[in-house]
């Protein structure tokens, strides 16, 4: 039995932000350490970047379908054969089928066509031919029957690790990606879903203007939704998406919450993403659809960047808590909302995201009159970092303060795990299995017990 979803804001937290491609093992025993490790360390929420199975870039928000999850994170030593267990199996198969049998088909042609995406495959093929897919799932048959033990042993391994986690009092916190792969089972299958021509391109792609990540804006490339199509068909899409996130967590992060409002459009073959332009999303309506299912709906948005009255009006009507991410305060501005004294009770705080520097590699390239702020809101210097600002995080009000491992473990610039609008050398860091020791946990456990953090 997969067990219930477990309350988060029910008191102040502390967590950690570690993606399980960084952990020196699957999702077995080196999963189940750290989650001691945390629980040992006084943290009671483990985020995690989104699971699913990645293209060769490794960006874990171009995942290849939604329900899946990346098969590189088994733990193949506490994999049960399917002979042991074959009516588990078949239920599984049974019941994840309205997206486990797309996505198993999709990644045997895929492997088939020799890695080509979908749209350059067989016409019938790319346009979904009933007859033709019949026939695909025949000559197929074995690879497909592999792909879906895989998602059954992932299944199982996450839902173990998650019962774990739940016995040592640790919530688990997804990422849900506002859009979707351009080269995914769910673009294949959903073509309706997006704003595709009749080969199956985007019309336009999804990005954000110029920010302070990137003075181009990010173009993203990810087809846009169709969402007039969404909304003749109640949504149902975005609500399976969603019931699949609360399958795996007791909390769901929605990326890029701002594209529920308004969405950056740009034209497809842009350069950049300047030529983009705003057009309106469903906001409400689809919360409200959402929450029709889901009355507790444990979600907590993504409202980073350009952020506009009618974005926070919308968390603020669902009673959603909201991003801040102290590495954004120093502007020399006291109102800035990213320092801790600007926080309120709806905040889930950060010191950095998986897009940011490390804090200790942010702050060493810092110029001089940035970091005298820095040291002189924090108290502190260059020995003091980034310890400093993990304390500030840890006091503040925010309900829940979020510590990437990289900054618990005070590494530099050379641990980053993403530079936005780069395409390579990203998502490779992996921590060393020595790193967290009892000695930091106990450390850390103080922390959060004087911070009021440890329940």
């Amino acid at each position: 039995m997969r067990p219930s979803r477990l309350p988060v804001f029910d008191r102040r937290r502390a967590g950690v932000l570690l993606h399980p491609t960084a952990l020196p093992g699957g999702l077995g025993a080196a999963a189940r350490q750290f989650v001691d490790w945390l629980a040992d360390g006084g943290f009671s929420v483990w985020q995690v970047l989104p699971l699913g199975p990645v293209g060769a870039d490794r960006s874990p928000y171009w995942s290849r379908a939604d329900g899946a999850i990346n098969p590189q994170l088994i733990d193949w030593s506490e994999a049960p054969p399917v002979e042991q267990r074959p009516e588990e199996f078949a239920a599984f198969c049974r019941q994840q089928s309205d997206w486990l049998d797309d996505y198993a088909l999709f990644e045997a042609l895929a492997t088939a066509a020799a890695g080509r995406p979908w749209w350059h495959w067989p016409e019938r093929l790319r346009d979904r031919d009933a007859t033709e897919l019949a026939l695909a799932r025949e000559r197929f048959a074995p690879a497909i029957a592999r792909i879906c033990y895989e998602q059954w042993v992932a299944s199982l391994q996450w839902q173990a690790l998650r019962a774990y986690a739940h016995e040592r009092g640790v919530r688990l916190f997804g990422d849900l990606p506002i859009y979707a792969a351009p080269d995914s089972a769910m673009v294949w299958s959903q073509r309706t879903q997006f704003q595709l021509d009749e080969r199956g391109l985007p019309r336009a792609v999804a990005g954000v203007p110029p920010d302070y990540f990137a003075v181009d804006g990010q173009l993203w490339g990810n087809p846009l939704y169709d969402w007039a199509q969404a909304q003749r068909d109640g949504y149902a899409f975005w609500r399976r998406r969603m019931a699949i996130m609360l399958e795996h967590f007791d909390l769901v992060r929605i990326d890029h919450f701002r594209g529920l409002c308004d969405y950056w459009a740009v034209p497809a073959g842009a350069i950049t993403a300047r030529d983009g332009r705003w057009e309106p999303g469903p906001a409400a309506a689809l919360l409200q659809a959402l929450q029709a299912d889901f009355s507790d709906l444990p979600l907590v948005a993504e409202d980073l960047g350009i952020i506009t009255d009618q974005v926070t009006a919308l968390r603020q009507d669902f009673s959603l808590p909201g991003m801040r991410v102290m590495q954004f305060g120093f502007d020399g501005q006291g109102n800035n909302p990213h320092l801790p004294h600007q926080y309120e009770r709806d905040t889930v705080a950060y010191s950095g995201t998986h897009d940011n520097d490390t804090t200790l590699g942010w702050y060493r390239a810092l110029d001089d009159v940035t970091r005298a702020q820095v040291d002189l809101y924090l108290r502190t210097d260059d020995a003091g970092m980034p310890e400093a600002l993990l304390r500030a995080l840890l006091n503040s009000v925010a309900p829940l303060a979020m510590l990437p491992v990289q900054d618990l473990l005070a590494l530099g610039s050379e641990a980053r795990f993403n530079v936005p609008g780069t395409a390579s050398g990203n998502w490779t860091w992996c921590m060393s299995e020595s790193a967290l020791s009892p000695r930091l946990a106990a450390h850390w456990r103080a922390l959060n017990q004087v911070c009021g953090r440890v329940g």
